[in-house]
């Protein structure tokens, strides 16, 4: 039986580990050829590997996604290897510094928002063209639930990923009736190296989990599942939406 994506083709950024190594599982899962991008290559050609030996057709391309040149590039490359575009997920990111908001540091404030909001927005700009080739696809972007609500002491990473679900509701309205459907996910705290290093700086384990109503922390495969969901035809009438995959925690 075919899967739900089968003959696409799909970019993942940030897809070395976390999430985006979920996402490029679960894409090449259901059919889809997929690009594995990232600045870490040996994490990168690891899930390429993986990919491989599930039966998948992955290849691996660097890029750093906040310069504008490496993302042309990695759309071009993409095109040229699989000939075309139809799932764009524009995953990557970091977590930056934790401190107040009067002494939070200029260079890593700029740093956050480079990678993880400016690369988003390069992303779409070098995708949807690509997309539009094809009569249509899907971008889903890679908010947080700290897009929707504040994380103190993180000012730079909350206000990224408010303007990921910014930049996703605009432009999905933009692209609506050419068939590209674009949305973001927005995860609680997964299991990641990302948040491995939140809890080094900034906050317990038990914290994190009893900010949860369902009592634990999410993995990265139930992100992975709700990219999936959204970048098929059974998400045929969803664009500019928020997916919250945060066992509660914005419920509160």
């Amino acid at each position: 039986m075919p899967g739900l994506l089968e003959g696409k083709v799909a970019l993942v950024t940030g897809g070395a580990s976390g999430i985006g190594r979920a996402s490029a599982l679960a894409l090449a899962r259901e059919g889809a050829r997929v690009v594995v991008s990232d600045v870490a290559e040996e994490g990168g050609e690891r899930v390429v590997r993986e990919v491989r030996e599930r039966g998948g057709e992955a290849v691996f391309a660097r890029a750093n996604v906040s310069r504008a040149e490496e993302v042309r590039a990695l759309v071009e490359r993409t095109v040229e290897r699989y000939g075309g575009l139809d799932i764009a997920h524009n995953n990557a990111g970091i977590g930056g510094s934790y401190a107040k908001t009067e002494s939070y540091p200029e260079e890593e404030f700029d740093r956050v928002i480079s990678v993880n909001l400016k690369s988003v927005w390069l992303g779409m700009k070098y995708e949807i063209p690509r997309l539009l080739e094809r009569g249509g696809g899907a971008i889903v972007n890679t908010a947080s639930a700290a897009g929707l609500v504040g994380l103190a002491y993180n000012t730079a990473y909350t206000a990224s990923k408010h303007g990921v679900v910014g930049l996703t509701k605009a432009a999905s309205q933009e692209y609506a009736r050419q068939n590209v459907r674009i949305n973001a996910v927005c995860p609680g705290f997964v299991e990641t190296p990302l948040v491995t290093e939140a809890l080094r700086e900034f906050a317990s384990k038990e914290a994190l989990v009893r900010a949860h109503p369902v009592g634990r922390l999410g993995e990265a495969g139930e992100v992975a599942e709700a990219v999936v969901w959204l970048a098929s035809d059974a998400a045929s009438f969803v664009t500019g939406t928020t997916l919250s995959v945060d066992g509660g925690l914005t419920s509160r």
